[in-house]
């Protein structure tokens, strides 16, 4: 049973001014994957500006901001192999991005389309999901059909403290842990489900805890040191591939921002709390790392600046543009041979097109 608790105190690679942790159980990633990692934060934190202010524009309808948690974001998409798969949530566009999926293509969704925006087989990157915790499921499912049919795919299946307060969170452990699904559950816990505080949510003594009652082994971690995300994730996802079957992870951050742009999170959280929790910024904490160890050069930090402007640049651009939607689309991709009544509907909106541009 001991085998399956999570550490007293989450895993902590780097402090919060930057010093490495001495005596940490967990391996130290190496520079080039702090390096790398660094680069995905700096990109992150300016699509979550450049998203916020979007919305202010009108060219988005919601965003979702993960201000403050890039470090988990950045860290599940870059353990992952190319044939793995990453379901994320709404707040995940920093780690879908991290998959390669252009970052136009994942705020679609957000902007009010009706469809996914990007095609979910061609990164493995299930489409985001606001309905908490029914993602999880899914992902088991993949991740379990994935053992049957003999492929190398692990699953990192991620959610929010709020989710594991629903049904579908609880049915999804069950059946990894039953079937030994090749999963991580990954869990992003910024102490708020909307406006609900955690001490609401749960009273066990860690979110990672909940793991133990299906024989499923958990584990903490300090969701705003990305070496100690990269590390800890890492060796799930390690394990998982050999066959060790699934894993809990808690990550303990912060959404500094609120829970969307349509939320006043100064009606249920004290400044003095918010202020706390932005001397943990992961991204001042790697920068301070990098800068340490003579590995982030003014002209290397100039560099990686000018590359998350022009994603910056490109987001804005590609959002920008008007696109004069095709009622048509409503038929598309419902059935692979629509049935006698779409076909019937879609040929009644045809003529009434038809009707309406003759006027």
């Amino acid at each position: 049973m001991s085998s399956l608790l999570p550490s007293e105190q989450p895993v902590q690679l780097l402090d919060p001014e930057g010093h490495r942790v001495e005596g940490a159980a967990h391996d130290f990633p190496s520079d080039d994957d702090m390096v790398r990692a660094h680069e995905a934060l700096v990109v992150g934190r300016r699509i979550n500006e450049q998203a916020y202010a979007l919305v202010r524009q009108g060219r988005l309808a919601v965003y979702p901001s993960s201000h403050g948690q890039e470090a988990c974001e950045v860290a599940a998409a870059l353990v992952l192999g190319d044939q793995d798969w990453l379901f994320p949530t709404y707040r995940d566009v920093v780690s879908i991005v991290g998959r390669g999926v252009d970052p136009v293509e994942t705020l679609v969704l957000l902007k009010g389309d009706w469809h996914c925006g990007y095609d979910p087989t061609e990164h493995h990157v299930a489409p985001q999901t606001t309905p908490l915790a029914t993602q999880l499921i899914h992902a088991v499912g993949v991740a379990h059909a994935a053992t049957l049919r003999g492929e190398d795919t692990v699953v990192m299946a991620m959610c929010g403290d709020g989710a594991t307060s629903e049904g579908d969170f609880h049915e999804a452990l069950n059946f990894a842990a039953v079937f030994k699904a090749p999963v991580i559950f990954f869990v992003q816990n910024n102490e708020y489900a909307i406006s609900v505080p955690l001490a609401r949510q749960s009273v066990a003594p860690s979110l990672a805890h909940k793991g133990v009652g299906y024989g499923m082994p958990g584990e903490r971690v300090d969701g705003n040191d990305i070496a100690a995300l990269l590390s800890v994730l890492g060796s799930a996802v390690e394990s998982a591939r050999s066959g060790g079957g699934p894993q809990l992870i808690e990550a303990h951050t912060y959404r500094m921002q609120a829970h969307t742009n349509a939320d006043d999170a100064t009606r249920y959280r004290p400044d003095d709390e918010v202020e706390a929790w932005r001397a943990r910024d992961p991204l001042l904490r790697s920068e301070a790392y990098l800068t340490g160890r003579d590995l982030l050069t003014e002209e290397r930090r100039a560099e990686i600046a000018a590359n998350a402007e022009a994603v910056a640049t490109a987001m804005r651009d590609g959002l920008m543009k008007d696109v004069e939607p095709d009622p048509q689309e409503l038929f598309s991709n419902i059935y692979a041979t629509p049935t006698p009544q779409l076909r019937e509907q879609a040929a009644f909106l045809a003529e009434e097109l038809t009707r309406e541009d003759a006027h």
